[in-house]
């Protein structure tokens, strides 16, 4: 059995005795490792290791930052098959899917390679008489990243390799549920030539995240997780005096119109709401049908949704994993009882889903409930797993409408031929990430990613410029170099004349 330990300081840390938790494969239910828990002298270690880095590093010129970040590049390619299968064991999805996590999250390296270009301020000549203007961003110093277990490789490598180009040190907290990709990741970037304390990983529970948020020395925390534990997260934060990013939950609406073409919106939704079984906070779990579209929407979903392969991350025909633990499992599979309970109607029951070679694996198949009302719970809570609720409305107004009722804003969806509805959507949805055609608007790197509402505790959105704006601080400088006699003293405000 495996033992997954902290790296701090450029090596493997072990955590205290007694510390420590179990991480399964989802497919069989077996336990295959341990992972160590960071108590708060721990974590004091890696912050200090952090805060000691920070001394040299963000005095490293930005070339050699970006020549560091292109070798971590390089390996993070070289490796991609090994971390994949790391996050495909630990997580339950498949393979090709943990790849395409893996590459999302190497596009980030790749566009903090560019930090040279990136952190370039501005420069005014002759704002008053004999006075220049410029601006420049420096580094935080120590930050902290707390990631969710549904990308342990691409959401920290949403935060961590920007923060690092911007001269910050880091922290990492990742999901106790799968965290040997990041301790992976951590290895190959002190092998591309990051200085040891530069990034570091801490394994642990809500002992280890309190003790990163109430460090002196944290001067920022990134947070992706829960609504309720983003608003937690960021309230806590904030009293600390920490700048604060907290990425929470989301209800994702697909709206299809009547004009839409019906075999390309239904293989959009069914891969939408049951890849990676769900477990993707991009995931769309909720379907509304505008006007007469729904009964055929509705048949054309079910007839894929049943002939969907569930098998493990190693089968090659599997198009779906199972969920990530056996009381994640439980929780999802409960909602098919309520919803029926409530009136809806459950069209596609996956409970019964059975796979040959892990009778103990955490199954679960493809569920689709429809004529699902908003005030019911299947409609209202996140639930994080491959169940779609379909709301019928009768026009767009109405569409919209849900959208803006819905205390989650994170992404929207709008499948339709009209470039007049697309347009109205696109400018009234109320969501941070909008799709037209497109089921999961996952921006692209050098575009920032983000929610409104109770999807995002904070301003700043993740990667993309924002990501630089959050972890830099912005600083003005004024200069005058007298080359005659001075004038005479004044009291007067300063002017631009």
């Amino acid at each position: 059995m495996k033992q997954i330990s902290h790296w701090i300081g450029g090596r493997r840390v072990q955590g205290a005795p007694g510390g420590r938790g179990e991480v399964f494969d989802p497919a069989t239910g077996a336990v295959t490792g341990s992972v160590d828990f960071a108590d708060g002298p721990l974590v004091d270690q890696a912050v200090l290791a952090a805060a000691e880095a920070f001394t040299s590093w963000s005095t490293v010129p930005l070339i050699r930052r970006a020549t560091i970040l292109f070798a971590y590049r390089q390996l993070v390619v070289e490796h991609l098959d090994e971390l994949a299968a790391l996050v495909a064991a630990e997580h339950g999805k498949l393979v090709a899917d943990a790849k395409g996590e893996v590459q999302r999250g190497l596009e980030v390296v790749e566009f903090a390679c560019g930090i040279p270009h990136l952190l370039k301020g501005e420069h005014s000549v002759q704002v008053s008489t004999g006075i220049d203007s410029h601006s420049l961003r420096q580094p935080l110093g120590v930050v902290a990243g707390i990631t969710p277990f549904n990308f342990p490789a691409m959401v920290p490598m949403w935060m961590f390799p920007l923060a690092v180009a911007c001269g910050n040190t880091f922290v990492l907290k990742p999901s106790e549920k799968d965290p040997s990709a990041s301790v992976r990741l951590a290895e190959l970037f002190s092998e591309a030539g990051l200085p040891d304390g530069v990034f570091n990983v801490v394994h642990g529970d809500a002992t280890t995240v309190h003790a990163l948020l109430t460090h002196p020395r944290v001067a920022a925390v990134s947070f992706v997780g829960s609504t309720p534990v983003a608003k937690s997260v960021h309230e806590a934060a904030g009293r600390a005096g920490k700048r604060v990013q907290a990425l929470g939950g989301a209800k994702n609406h697909m709206v299809v119109m009547p004009d839409a073409d019906l075999e390309v919106a239904a293989d959009a939704a069914v891969s939408a709401a049951y890849g990676s079984a769900g477990e993707r906070c991009m995931a769309v779990s909720a379907l509304v049908a505008v006007g007469g579209v729904a009964d055929d929407l509705v048949a054309a979903i079910a007839k894929r949704a049943q002939s969907l392969r569930v098998g493990p991350a190693d089968d090659p025909d599997a198009e779906m994993g199972p969920l990530v633990t056996a009381e994640h499992r439980r929780r999802v599979a409960s909602y098919l009882d309520v919803a029926a309970e409530e009136g809806a109607e459950v069209v596609v029951d996956g409970r019964g889903v059975q796979v040959a070679d892990g009778p103990d694996g955490f199954w679960l198949g493809p569920c689709l409930v429809d004529r699902v009302t908003p005030s019911m719970r299947v409609y209202r809570d996140e639930i994080f797993g491959p169940v779609l609720s379909v709301v019928r409305v009768e026009n767009l107004s109405d569409a919209l409408e849900l959208l803006a009722r819905n205390p989650y804003g994170n992404g929207a969806a709008i499948f339709t031929g009209s470039g007049a509805a697309a347009r109205r959507f696109e400018l009234e949805a109320t969501a941070g990430m909008i799709g037209v055609n497109v089921a999961i608007p996952v921006p692209v790197a050098f575009y920032s990613f983000g929610g409104w509402k109770d999807s995002l505790f904070g301003d700043v959105h993740v990667h993309g410029l924002e990501g630089v704006r959050f972890y830099t601080r912005a600083k003005a400088v004024t200069t005058r170099w007298p080359s005659g006699p001075e004038p005479a003293p004044s009291l007067s405000f300063p002017s631009t004349d």
